[in-house]
């Protein structure tokens, strides 16, 4: 893996440095964990997909990172605490945060959902994050020092097509991420929010048309969807050094679709 270095030190000081990505095994969790790798930082990936798990760790591997598999459901507290428990024994307490797990955000409409798939949704956005931060904070308060990245949606920052249950757990995302930058503050830990629009997945890869894909990229100001490698760089950035001046910023990646 190669990365442009322009005269000036990129790592952030990234090095050496232990982290946590849950949502790590595909997609934005997988690129965010390369490239915190690349950036020597050693990596945990966590997840449900073992088999997903063990391809990102093997491709870090090849290409001299470090990165552990620590599978875990980011909506079951006792399965987060046994990851970060594993990870903290083989490496390190973890200090830099990406808690990236969720999904089911597809259009669906509000009356046609049931109490069930609500409370399914919620839980596995809003609620897994709220668990995975809760796992990660012992170990950040204890050393004084610590870098969050929580995943919330274009979804959440504007009415859209998703549905209503994920919009909902994704605002929630964002606002939970502002309480804790302003509790945490004091304590040393950073806390980030991120809000992606659309980014090509296998879903879209499967589902759509190369003439829709077209047509949903001119939809953005920027004529392009977004890239996994996208949001991965904007990740990286604010759980490094260079970012030790940011906390509470819910970032817009968006391609121009959402200016604020």
């Amino acid at each position: 893996m190669n990365w442009e270095r322009s005269g000036m030190e990129i790592s952030g000081g990234l090095a050496g440095r232990v982290a946590m990505v849950t949502g790590g095994s595909r997609g934005i969790g997988a690129a965010t964990a390369a490239r915190l790798a690349a950036h020597g930082a050693v990596v945990g990936i966590g997840g449900r997909d073992l088999a997903a798990i063990d391809q990102v760790v093997a491709r870090i591997r090849a290409d001299g990172g470090r990165a552990l598999p620590v599978p875990a459901d980011a909506t079951d507290s006792d399965s987060l605490e046994q990851a970060f428990r594993k990870l903290a024994e083989q490496s390190g307490p973890v200090e830099l945060l990406a808690a990236f797990a969720g999904g089911n955000g597809a259009p669906r409409a509000t009356k046609q959902v049931e109490p069930n798939e609500w409370r399914r949704v919620i839980d596995s956005n809003l609620t897994a994050t709220f668990l995975t931060i809760r796992a990660a904070l012992p170990a950040m308060l204890e050393r004084g020092r610590g870098a969050i990245v929580t995943m919330s949606s274009s979804a959440g920052r504007q009415p859209g097509q998703a549905a209503a249950a994920y919009a909902v757990a994704k605002a929630g995302v964002a606002m939970l991420s502002k309480h804790l930058a302003a509790e945490m503050g004091p304590r040393g830990i950073r806390v980030n929010c991120l809000a992606p629009a659309s980014v090509f997945n296998e879903r879209m890869a499967t589902a759509m048309t190369p003439e829709q894909l077209d047509a949903l990229a001119r939809a953005f100001p920027l004529g392009r969807l977004g890239q996994p490698d996208d949001i991965a760089a904007a990740a990286v950035f604010l759980l490094s050094n260079q970012a030790s001046w940011i906390t509470g910023v819910t970032l817009d990646i968006s391609g121009g679709r959402i200016i604020s």
